[in-house]
């Protein structure tokens, strides 16, 4: 068996696809996964231990079984609706859950962490694209838990030694280019599977929320990433940080980004169906575009997309849902 890495929110969606990057890489990934958002079917590359990273003597249990030598942290609630109307649980979970997990970490003697976090630190754009050093200040509890822990692995990191990468996601799409794994969210939330669902006829309509913004079509623009791409710059993190990286945090992006018009196009050119439209007024807090600069992804990590065009992207996602959905 390979060195062993504890993933945290494997049973997930961007978890599972890291876990089946690990395993390719040669690792055992460990997932730890309170199941509230995961599922059983997604865990297939090492064991599945069900519990909650708020409860420290179960972590404990967990570090002394399998002693793993890092961590993926990827666990979080992720709704930013349910984050502005029910902050209690975001801090409680985001926040005082990793907390938990470092405290864990350091009874164990673990001291690398590989952490998920989001491009809604940022909040609303001043500029673009983002880079790493615009200004930080989420308009949400959701982006605010995420930037807290930011700010306390940077903490941890300078009084305890903890290595840590902080990888700020744009927009993750798609599928597993195998077609094993793939997006399943209840509620689902994000764009290219809910205009799939349209096209299938599970939802009566998608809704374009604003058409007059100042982009090529009037809507929305968003830096779509491949899961695939997102799961690879996770392992490049790690290796990163046992080669004794400095603590940092990067932008995970394209450069580039997408209409929402576009990626109904997308749809409906892979589907070969007409996707049913609604269109509705801007929603507040949406930012009428946001784009990453990832080059210091590339320049510390050596990462670069590699599956992340808008085709791909919606080929692989279509397949999954298609054979997900029985359609």
């Amino acid at each position: 068996m390979g060195e062993k890495i504890l993933v945290t929110g494997g049973a997930g969606y961007i978890g599972s696809h890291t876990c089946k990057a690990l395993k390719k890489a040669g690792y055992e990934p460990i997932t730890v996964d309170n199941m509230v958002y995961g599922h059983d079917w997604a865990v297939k590359w090492g064991p599945l231990i069900k519990g909650d990273i708020l409860d420290g003597p179960f972590l404990d249990q967990v570090f002394r079984k399998y002693e793993p030598t890092a961590v993926l942290h990827f666990a979080a609630f992720a709704y930013v609706g349910e984050s502005v109307t029910n902050p209690e649980k975001y801090y409680r979970n985001n926040v005082t859950g990793t907390l938990s997990l470092l405290e864990a970490m350091r009874r164990a003697g673990c001291n690398r962490m590989v952490f998920s976090s989001t491009c809604a630190t940022y909040g609303v754009p001043q500029k673009l694209p983002l880079t790493e050093d615009h200004p930080q200040a989420p308009i949400n509890p959701y982006g605010a838990t995420k930037l807290m822990i930011e700010r306390i692995l940077a903490d941890f990191g300078v009084a305890y030694g903890t290595g840590s990468v902080c990888l700020r996601y744009f927009n993750a799409a798609g599928a597993d280019i195998d077609g094993e794994i793939g997006e399943d969210h209840d509620p689902e939330t994000h764009l290219i599977p809910l205009i799939i669902h349209a096209a299938m006829g599970l939802r009566s309509d998608i809704e374009i929320f604003g058409t007059d913004y100042d982009t090529p079509d009037g809507t929305a623009i968003r830096d779509y990433i491949h899961v695939n791409d997102l799961a690879a710059a996770h392992i490049d993190a790690l290796h990163y940080l046992q080669s004794g990286g400095a603590t940092t945090c990067l932008n995970l992006g394209t450069g580039v980004g997408n209409t929402v018009r576009q990626v109904i196009e997308a749809v409906e050119a892979v589907s070969g169906k007409k996707v049913p439209v609604t269109e509705g007024p801007r929603r507040a807090g949406d930012p009428y575009a946001l784009f990453a600069n990832a080059v210091q992804a590339l320049d510390k990590l050596g990462w670069k997309p590699q599956h992340s065009d808008i085709k791909t992207i919606v080929d692989t996602a279509w397949k999954w849902h298609a054979r997900h959905h029985g359609k």
